[in-house]
């Protein structure tokens, strides 16, 4: 049952504190937008509470701003990722149960790069393919076995966003599809490679928002977590 007063009032944030809990994740901040005194308070409180803090779509400054409140925060210029780790932290690395993050190319980097350091400060041990699209097919070819015996694949392309139904094609375990908004002008700002994922003839694939690399990152642990259960 949902306690209705598990939450933080701030007048301009309401911090779910009780998320964790109730989800098996915390609170993650959505810096972009935010003022440098709301997102500082905001990542106090949440220090305060959890003892950790993570945050996407944060900027440079905000990060200058962020660490002089709390010294430990850390920054990743390609994700974007803001977060303030336990002292005790330990990465986790597992052989046997992973997931696998991928890009179609290079460009596709900076989504694909929020999408593993979201599963990885869930637990998720990730494995990095970067720039195996399918215009040079063999590249994901040579990949194969990493793939099929991944928890899950994630999968990250722009263009005409192909990679996802070519992985699909390949392995037995679930993919998600990340479009991105790289392309010329008739990829439509990523519109062209959701279409095509989200019309995949290939089964077993999902299908997040264009550029959601977070959102991609967090289902993938979902699916990680129910493996590992077995």
């Amino acid at each position: 049952m949902i306690n209705s007063g598990s939450f933080e009032d701030m007048e301009y944030a309401k911090l779910d504190t009780d998320r964790e809990s109730r989800t098996g994740f915390p609170e993650v901040v959505f810096c972009e937008g935010k003022t440098d005194e709301h997102l500082v308070e905001i990542y106090k409180r949440l220090y305060q509470t959890d003892g950790r803090v993570f945050g996407t779509r944060a900027s440079s400054h905000q990060y200058e701003v962020v660490k002089k409140a709390l010294p430990g925060a850390e920054y990743d210029e390609v994700s974007r990722i803001l977060k303030v780790l336990p002292d005790n932290y330990v990465k986790k690395e597992d052989d046997k149960d992973y997931i696998v993050v991928c890009t179609g190319g290079t460009a596709d980097i900076p989504v694909a790069e929020e999408a593993a350091q979201t599963a990885e400060y869930f637990g998720t041990t990730v494995v990095r393919v970067y720039d195996v699209g399918v215009s040079g097919i063999q590249r994901v070819l040579s990949k194969q076995e990493v793939l099929q015996n991944a928890n899950c694949v994630v999968a990250v392309a722009g263009m005409e966003g192909a990679l996802a139904s070519v992985i699909g094609g390949l392995v037995s375990n679930p993919v998600i599809a990340v479009p991105t908004s790289v392309g010329y002008g008739a990829s439509f700002g990523g519109m062209s490679a959701l279409l095509t994922m989200i019309n995949s003839c290939a089964n077993g694939i999902t299908v997040v928002n264009i550029d959601n690399g977070y959102g991609a990152g967090y289902v993938a642990t979902q699916i990680d977590r129910l493996a590992k259960r077995r």
